[in-house]
C-alpha cells in the first residue's frame, strides 16, 4: 500500500474590502441576487453572478420547492443558465455568498457536492478553470483559483 497527499491551496482575505475592485463588484452583484432567491423552507440563500470571457454578468439564485429537495442551488441556476444562453463562452470566475435568516453567517461558505460537480462539468467542458469566490454574509472571503481545489479526485468523463 502507497499512501498519497492531496492538497489544496486557497487564498483567504480577511474582508471583502480587500478584494479587488472588479471581484468586489462580481460579489455585490452576487449579493443583490441572493437577497432575491426563494428559500421559505431552509432560510438559507444563496446568490452566483458568473462572469463570462466575453464580459457578461450571469446571476443564479437558491429555487426551493415544497417538493423538498426539488429546488435547484444558486450556482447551478446560474451555470446551466449561462450554458443554455451562451454555450460557447467560457466561464472565468464566480462570486458566491450565502446567508441565513436564523443567524448571521460570517463563515466563508463553498458550493454543495452537486454544485461541484456540475461547476467541474464545465471546467472539463471548457478546458480551462473557473476561479472561485466564496463568503457568508459577511467576513473573510475564499478564492480557489479552480474546482480542483475544493473537489479534487474529481469525476468527470474521462471515466465513461
Amino acid at each position: 500500500m502507497k499512501e498519497i497527499e492531496i492538497k489544496s491551496i486557497l487564498q483567504v482575505y480577511d474582508s471583502f474590502d480587500e478584494l479587488p475592485a472588479d471581484v468586489q463588484k462580481l460579489m455585490e452583484q452576487s449579493m443583490m441576487v441572493r437577497d432575491r432567491a426563494y428559500a421559505p423552507y431552509s432560510e438559507f440563500l444563496v446568490g452566483a453572478a458568473l462572469l463570462l470571457e466575453n464580459g457578461e454578468v450571469v446571476l443564479g439564485n437558491n429555487q426551493e420547492n415544497a417538493c423538498y429537495p426539488s429546488g435547484l442551488c444558486a450556482e447551478r441556476t446560474a451555470i446551466y443558465y449561462a450554458g443554455a444562453n451562451f454555450p460557447d463562452i467560457s466561464i472565468t470566475t464566480m462570486a458566491l455568498t450565502a446567508k441565513s435568516l436564523k443567524h448571521k453567517l460570517i463563515t466563508p461558505t463553498p458550493p454543495c457536492g452537486a454544485c461541484r460537480q456540475a461547476i467541474a462539468e464545465y471546467e472539463v467542458k471548457q478546458n480551462l478553470p473557473i476561479t472561485i469566490y466564496f463568503m457568508g454574509e459577511t467576513g473573510k472571503v475564499v478564492r480557489s483559483s479552480s474546482l480542483s481545489n475544493i473537489l479534487p479526485l474529481v469525476f468527470d468523463n474521462s471515466y465513461l
